[in-house]
């Protein structure tokens, strides 16, 4: 896997080479007091307590014609942060801002893909603390205070770009494992389908209806399943005729933790929980002719806390008494005590008729697909910046709170990581609302989606 891109970028003369070298530990990069000496984008591997990334010295930033030589030492510095993953923004503490440190401040916001690492250069001694507090008008959070020269704030360069590199190298992974299990294989891939509930709600029941065979043991009797058995199998599309294969997996009855005693029965309970972490979807069955019980959403919430996608399936419908009070109150129900994932798939099926089986799985597949999703960078910047202008983030005590960037760190569930500043203070209702509309406007449906916070250092709190 490739190593995240760090590039630096700043005007000339503000010590840029001299940080390219401290970084990779070498002098790789020509220095001198007169600006311009580097005109060539230089590339090293950078070692920082414990981090390694790719660095990439730039030319200085210079408005200049774009046919003139600063001018197209410009453009490459340009091209250069396209491929970045982080990109080191470099002022002179000592000197102060500059017009021309605002109007690269203007360009990297514009750019948006990038998050942006403020780095305080020559701010050993008193000299650079005015430059410094001048830099929290860029807009970009917290400046580091640093000193390439000397090697001084190494450490918190390292806490700023911690998060960042992180983010940016589980996308790397996950961008390999989507080229190598792109849509077409995910399809091709058996589906994991666990199916769960209390005792005696029709698993078994379900599964052999599914299989068309009399594969598992049923009978009036609770708790006749005690291990958890898998069993390969191809369901036929009926809309395509394609076969697609599943892994179906049926569950010992989860029952109230108290009511647990017997051994064989707890062997069993934890059995089936490894068959949840072991299955993409789960699908939760009811028995409607008892509707749904808490224990139902106790497994449901645990389902959820292993970030698995989930489904809820009512079977024995062909029997259930005032049918469509009994959906919508347990879909209600659903809404109010799953809070953690609003709209939850449910159906309505029934293992004895075959009623809703095709639809069940054809479900399974649709919601593996969004559990899988990857949301490309520029889709999910500007749904960031649309939900910030919709709804800004609040300011508790009079102290604004920075929402900076996010990112998706992870698929299967889908993780996101959003970095800032004051995240401690971020009410849990913002986050639900940032939540639900990654959910509702990304095209993750029902599907657990996870949310980090990170804040970086601010070095001048006590």
């Amino acid at each position: 896997m490739a190593l995240p891109q760090v590039i630096i970028i700043g005007r000339p003369n503000v010590g840029k080479s001299t940080l390219f070298n401290r970084l990779v530990g070498k002098r790789l990069a020509l220095v001198d007091d007169q600006p311009g000496v580097t005109r060539d984008r230089r590339l090293g591997e950078a070692h920082l307590l414990g981090l390694d990334f790719t660095i990439v010295d730039t030319a200085g930033w210079e408005d200049e014609d774009k046919a003139s030589l600063p001018g197209r030492m410009r453009m490459q510095t340009e091209a250069s942060l396209k491929g970045a993953d982080v990109a080191l923004f470099v002022i002179d503490a000592r000197a102060g801002l500059t017009p021309l440190d605002e109007e690269i401040a203007r360009y990297l916001r514009q750019q948006g893909d990038v998050p942006v690492v403020l780095l305080a250069n020559k701010a050993e001694g008193k000299s650079g603390d005015h430059g410094l507090y001048e830099a929290y008008s860029l807009g970009f959070g917290d400046p580091v205070p640093f000193s390439a020269e000397h090697g001084e704030g190494m450490g918190d360069l390292f806490e700023a770009l911690q998060p960042l590199l992180e983010g940016a190298e589980a996308d790397a992974e996950a961008e390999e494992e989507f080229d190598e299990e792109d849509e077409e294989a995910l399809n091709r891939a058996p589906l994991k389908l666990a199916i769960v509930g209390r005792p005696n709600a029709g698993k078994s029941t379900l599964i052999n209806a599914l299989l068309k065979e009399d594969r598992l043991l049923t009978g009036p009797e609770a708790g006749i399943t005690r291990d958890s058995i898998a069993i390969d199998w191809h369901w036929t599309d009926p809309d395509s005729g394609e076969a697609r294969p599943v892994r179906l997996i049926d569950t010992a009855g989860m029952r109230k933790k108290a009511l647990v005693v017997d051994k064989l029965e707890k062997l069993a309970v934890a059995d089936a929980r490894h068959a949840v972490d072991f299955a993409e979807v789960v699908v939760l069955l009811l028995d409607a002719t008892r509707g749904l019980e808490h224990q139902d959403l106790k497994i449901a919430s645990m389902v959820l806390e292993e970030g698995r996608a989930l489904i809820v399936a009512i079977n024995k419908w062909d029997v259930a008494e005032d049918a469509s009070g009994l959906f919508n109150g347990i879909r209600g129900a659903l809404d109010e005590g799953l809070a953690q994932v609003k709209g939850l798939p449910v159906l309505s099926v029934s293992a004895r008729t075959g009623r809703g089986l095709d639809t069940l799985i054809k479900v399974a597949f649709e919601i593996r697909a969004a559990w899988s999703k990857r949301v490309p960078t520029g889709l999910l910047n500007r749904w960031f910046e649309s939900a910030l202008e919709a709804n800004p983030p609040p300011a508790p005590g009079g102290k604004r709170i920075k929402l900076r960037y996010i990112t998706q760190a992870k698929t299967r569930p889908p993780g996101f990581v959003l970095f800032g500043t004051r995240l401690d203070d971020l009410p849990m209702s913002y986050q639900r609302y940032l939540v639900n509309g990654i959910r509702r406007e990304l095209g993750f449906d029902a599907v657990p989606v996870r949310l980090t916070l990170r804040s970086a250092k601010n070095p001048f709190r006590s």
